[in-house]
């Protein structure tokens, strides 16, 4: 039996055993491979946003957070020893545990779940959820698993083997089936990057990013030669795109498809990360003032492999149901967009206002750094939430292997 309120007027008044949040900053997001943060290591953009999450609530003693949770997919022994370090080196003392979190794209917003149930249930009372992935560094197999038990390969059960289907395959699934034509995936690619280059513009997205300092390769000539940078905006938003423009780039993963790399989540490098804590734990250090938000439920389903991108549609219904609230009283959606198709698929199963979806862009402009998206959503949507006097937001996903996670937020 869950103790989380229910029902929206519940649900918006303070309990002292609330899962609060008093901080959510991400790194910026940039190209894998070509953008501003291709020569930097994940766990190096972990401790530059651990860091920065000390330093955002600087009457924090360090010593209160008692573990550390992060979502990442692609990292070499999953992260874990390297995201120890990262805590350690960002300033979070040895008596805090660590550990990673691999729910695919779902990562960071897993993470964030697992700290907010160990708050809830009274294991802990403060810690730190997020995400990191550099897919420049560690995407070499587009994560599909290069050394596979034949037994799995050849298995009679069509959905086991339909887990290592390309994800871009899933997204052509998702338009067939459900009728989303090519012209309506590249107008809403094309309102993706409109609405993250307004947001841009617009000193949007400063209040959430940290300004990364690191060292990149200037000449690919002399790889030996680095400088050091600051890295402090987004870098995959192209202000120019068009649904015209967009409408010219080749199908990327049938020739007669409509998923391009135009219409689809990009292959990005970036980090995110939030303080949680317990309400009477805020009040009692003297951190009240400090909180921006809380946390009031998440769930999670499965659904078929070969059509991943209906995760949203199923686990959204499922999150509604679970804490009384309809979807009509949601003022912003953050759901992923890992392919236009899914992603239009998804607000129109659910009847939503495309309006309230995405407000400052999503993963098609900004990218999808997979372990850390959640986290990022995240830090995307509570300043955003205040800006339009927003009270409920939720945050959701697809997962490859075919499932979807949702989660409710609540502006303070």
């Amino acid at each position: 039996m869950s103790a989380l309120q229910k029902g929206s007027r519940a649900i918006l008044q303070k309990s002292p055993n609330d899962v609060v949040f008093l901080s959510a900053l991400r790194t910026p997001v940039t190209r894998a491979k070509k953008g501003g943060l291709k020569d930097t290591y994940d766990h190096e953009l972990l401790a530059t946003v651990l860091r920065a999450t000390l330093a955002a609530t600087p009457n924090l003693d360090p010593s209160a957070i008692q573990d550390v949770h992060i979502g990442t997919v692609l990292s070499e022994l999953g992260g874990s020893k390297a995201g120890r370090m990262a805590s350690l080196h960002a300033g979070i003392p040895d008596t805090a545990a660590f550990q990673t979190v691999n729910r695919a794209c779902s990562s960071g917003l897993s993470a964030i779940t697992g700290v907010a149930h160990a708050i809830a249930t009274g294991t802990i009372d403060v810690g730190i959820g997020g995400g990191m992935e550099s897919m420049t560094r560690n995407y070499g197999s587009r994560a599909i698993p290069t050394q596979l038990w034949e037994g799995l390969k050849e298995s009679p059960n069509k959905d086991a083997k339909d887990c290592v289907m390309s994800m871009g395959i899933t997204a052509e699934n998702v338009a067939e089936r459900y009728g989303v034509n090519r012209a309506d995936q590249d107008a809403f690619a094309a309102r993706s990057h409109q609405k993250a280059a307004k947001a841009r513009k617009d000193g949007l997205f400063k209040g959430e990013i940290v300004p990364v300092t690191t060292k990149t390769v200037l000449d690919p000539e002399k790889p030996d030669v680095t400088e050091e940078v600051t890295i402090s905006e987004d870098d995959g938003i192209r202000p120019t795109s068009t649904p015209e423009s967009l409408a010219k780039m080749k199908p990327a993963f049938k020739p007669d498809g409509g998923s391009t790399a135009g219409n689809s989540s990009q292959v990005s490098d970036g980090a995110a990360a939030a303080l949680m804590m317990r309400r009477s734990t805020a009040t009692a250090l003297g951190l009240e003032k400090d909180i921006i938000g809380k946390w009031a439920g998440t769930q999670v389903v499965g659904c078929k492999p070969d059509e991943m991108g209906i995760g949203p549609a199923v686990a959204i219904p499922k999150l509604l149901e679970f804490t009384g609230v309809s979807a009509s009283e949601i003022g912003i959606w953050e759901i992923n967009e890992a392919f236009a198709s899914q992603a239009i698929y998804c607000v129109r199963k659910l009847g939503i206002d495309e309006e309230k979806v995405n407000p400052k862009g999503g993963a098609i402009a900004l990218g999808h750094p997979l372990g850390a998206t959640g986290a990022r959503q995240l830090a995307t949507l509570l300043p955003e939430m205040e800006r339009q006097g927003q009270q409920l937001g939720v945050v959701s996903m697809c997962i490859g292997t075919g499932m979807g996670m949702a989660s409710l937020i609540v502006r303070e």
